[in-house]
């Protein structure tokens, strides 16, 4: 069986003519088929050129007919215009049109009054849709491609009905961009409502902040990650976007909590996910300091042994003070350079996972208990100064984070808070003094 496809300007009238020889043949004979793809004046120049590219064709004129093997497949065979078409029927079926030039230009007239009508119609329903919006900024990079099935899943946003993804990278081509627009689309994920890329927009933070600020929703929620100038990009954003509550910004630290969390298993010989509840303070992408004073072990194969619940405080069955200062907090910081030197590219699973974690908690699906450590603009707790963007302990409740006042500053700590700040803001004042305050 043999389908014609007949395409063109949805005003054209040689597109009406081939239309109403079409139907008559469909109407006299049973095996002959016809699907029809009106396209609107001022789209038919760059749809007859994809179509074209895509099939390898050469054609110029409204209309365009191929001819199909339904039962076959393959490829499209390229019949051409309307004399094509019509010395095809003739040669073929015996059949030629007679039909008057009123006649086709009055179809013509009603083709694209329905065409535009049934577009009308698409976006009216388009607009009943209220999709949730996310936006990812570097969306090329390897985090992104693991990121994006996770995203357009209800295994994060269990609650969400559907999703328009919004693809950014300003390092990255539009035809790379589309490609990965494709490659989502090809996903076929439910909850997927549109997915689009931008090019365009400035990723100067403060002005990308200055963009959140005019264009998101004021209940938005921003998450920072990247491997330099965190806690920075962080504060650009928060200072751009005025209106929007400085909770909804922050710079995630899970990369480092995880990593620590990690070392200390190994030490202890548990699994990383044994370990829990530690602290990270500080410059997110800098220097930090790892805090064990609530970390907890599950499953330690001590003296005091008790079931899946029970658990140990981490300094109590680690006690060797002076490696918990010294080696270990370089190894927390180093870890993610030595992951990435060895894979020779950026650990995007962990990057991708911590990102993951705090939307979840964030969202609500998570234990009210569990500290983590976020990147977030000081208010004046734990003795930090206001308007810095710093690592602290916080629980999420109800889709909101809360800092974790309970933590004791000791001597140490509080001596340890008062150097990061220093070199926190000397970091930030050299930062601009380089001319780098985008």
């Amino acid at each position: 069986m043999a389908q014609f496809v007949l395409a063109g300007k949805a005003n054209c009238p040689f597109y009406a003519k081939a239309e109403l020889l079409a139907d008559s043949l469909q109407r006299c004979l049973p095996d002959f088929r016809v699907h029809k793809v009106p396209v609107l004046p001022e789209d038919w120049e760059k749809w007859l050129e994809e179509i074209c590219r895509r099939n390898g064709w050469i054609h110029q004129d409204s209309p365009l007919v191929w001819r199909e093997l339904v039962d076959q497949g393959g490829k499209g065979m390229l019949l051409g215009g309307l004399r094509d078409f019509l010395q095809h029927c003739q040669d073929y079926y015996g059949i030629t049109s007679d039909v008057q030039s009123d006649v086709t230009l009055s179809v013509a007239s009603e083709n694209l009054e329905a065409q535009m009508k049934l577009i009308a119609e698409e976006q009216h329903r388009i607009s009943l849709v209220q999709p949730f919006h996310i936006w990812i900024s570097s969306a090329l990079s390897p985090t992104a491609h693991i990121l994006i099935p996770h995203l357009v899943s209800s295994e994060v946003f269990p609650s969400i009905p559907t999703v328009s993804l919004h693809l950014l990278d300003l390092n990255g081509t539009q035809e790379d961009l589309q490609a990965l627009m494709m490659e989502t689309q090809n996903l076929a994920l439910p909850l997927l409502h549109q997915a689009e890329f931008e090019t365009k927009i400035s990723e100067e933070h403060e002005k990308y902040g200055h963009l959140i600020d005019s264009r998101a929703d004021k209940k938005v929620k921003v998450i920072v990650s990247c491997d330099s100038f965190a806690n920075l990009k962080c504060s650009l954003l928060v200072g751009g976007a005025q209106s929007i509550d400085r909770h909804q910004f922050v710079a995630i630290a899970t990369q480092l909590e995880n990593a620590a969390r990690a070392i200390i298993a190994e030490r202890l010989k548990v699994k990383t996910s044994d370990v829990t509840d530690v602290i990270v303070w500080g410059n997110v992408s800098g220097e930090c300091y790892v805090d064990l004073q609530r970390a907890k072990v599950f499953n330690y194969d001590g003296a005091v042994r008790g079931p899946a619940f029970f658990h140990q405080p981490v300094l109590k069955v680690e006690q060797d003070r002076k490696w918990l200062e010294t080696d270990f907090q370089n190894m927390v910081r180093g870890r993610q350079a030595v992951v990435a030197s060895k894979q020779r590219r950026e650990t995007a699973m962990a990057a991708a996972n911590g990102i993951l974690s705090i939307l979840k908690a964030w969202i609500g699906s998570c234990d009210p208990h569990v500290i983590f450590s976020l990147g977030v603009l000081c208010t004046g707790q734990h003795s930090l100064p206001h308007g810095i963007v710093f690592s602290v302990p916080v629980n999420f409740r109800e889709g909101k984070w809360f800092p974790v006042c309970d933590v004791t500053l000791g001597d140490a700590v509080k001596n340890r808070l008062s150097l990061l700040h220093a070199e926190y803001r000397l970091f930030v004042s050299l930062h601009y003094t380089r001319g780098g305050g985008g």
